[in-house]
């Protein structure tokens, strides 16, 4: 799968699912969205050249991918969706 999501199309895709699944907003659901997001980071080039690009702390953005819920502040999900 992560062979795909080198593909922008497919990970723009792939997101727009999980996304759209996580706005049922239970707990499951958005902690999956958060396990696509890692999963589009790391077939981009690795979740340290995200957190380079969106200008934050690379063990933060780690920890935001721990968390069972989406966290505050979309601004790093809106950034990767561009």
């Amino acid at each position: 799968m992560i062979e795909h999501l080198k593909d922008h199309d497919e990970a723009v895709a792939y997101l727009n699912a999980a996304l759209e699944e996580s706005l049922k907003g239970d707990g499951e659901s958005q902690h999956l969205f958060l396990i696509a997001l890692r999963n589009v980071a790391e077939a981009q080039g690795g979740v340290s050249a995200l957190a380079k690009k969106a200008h934050v702390g690379r063990e933060s953005l780690y920890k935001t991918f721990q968390e069972p819920e989406i966290p505050n502040g979309t601004h790093l999900f809106l950034y990767v969706l561009r």
